[in-house]
């Protein structure tokens, strides 16, 4: 490994490459793309770069995505279910008469506090050039672009969900600042990973593309 600075050449292929990986800041991106409409040979190596990464995933046959969602509800709503029913029990237990009416107007008020969002976890590159913060709150996802900007033209940025052993499932293209997605908190171990994709999103319901971030689904806090 060296120190050396780049060559004039490696210096227009690294542009080229995070051009097409989508981590450069808006005011790299303008200039990038000025770059690209009035210098032909630089064009011509973003055009490889979107070529080779293309390709990246041509030896993976597609899998169907399966159907996660009543699985995820079957573990954590039975949970839930009962956590729910020993509180009543002890409820009921405590109260009478008076004190019914007096409990009952005291969790409608305890309803109608938002519930606080959670963070789930943080993808991003290594440099923190692209980041995306993924919270829950309620029966959302909440996915905040906090640093970085959208894919190039003609490609978008997809959000994938991993269960262990599972193909990916897509939650939602980000192709804007934010994203709310109605999901339950994914468990502890899962995997969130985002995709460069064609505009509208993968066309066979796996990532196409290169994945760019991952992260693993931390603690519920």
């Amino acid at each position: 490994m060296t120190d050396a600075p780049l060559t004039p050449r490696e210096a227009d292929d690294a542009e080229a490459a995070e051009y097409v990986l989508g981590v450069q800041d808006l005011a790299e991106r303008s200039a990038t793309e000025a770059r690209i409409k009035r210098d032909p040979e630089f064009a011509t190596l973003v055009t490889a770069w979107e070529t080779r990464l293309d390709g990246l995933n041509d030896g993976f046959d597609p899998v169907p995505a399966p159907d996660l969602l009543p699985a995820i509800e079957a573990r954590l709503f039975p949970r839930a279910a009962k956590a729910s029913a020993r509180v009543r029990g002890a409820l009921w237990r405590w109260v009478s008469g008076a004190a019914v009416a007096a409990a009952v107007v005291l969790l409608g008020l305890a309803l109608l506090v938002p519930p606080a969002p959670s963070l789930v976890a943080v993808l991003s590159t290594a440099d923190a050039r692209l980041s995306y913060e993924v919270r829950h709150f309620g029966n959302e996802l909440q996915v905040t672009r906090v640093a970085g900007v959208p894919a190039v033209p003609g490609r978008v940025h997809e959000l994938w969900l991993i269960a262990p052993g599972a193909a990916p499932v897509s939650l939602g293209l980000l192709d804007a600042p934010e994203l709310m997605v109605t999901y339950p908190r994914p468990p502890e171990g899962w995997t969130l990973a985002v995709s460069i994709e064609p505009a509208g999103g993968s066309p066979i319901g796996t990532p196409t593309g290169p994945v760019i971030l991952t992260a693993e689904v931390g603690t519920d806090t």
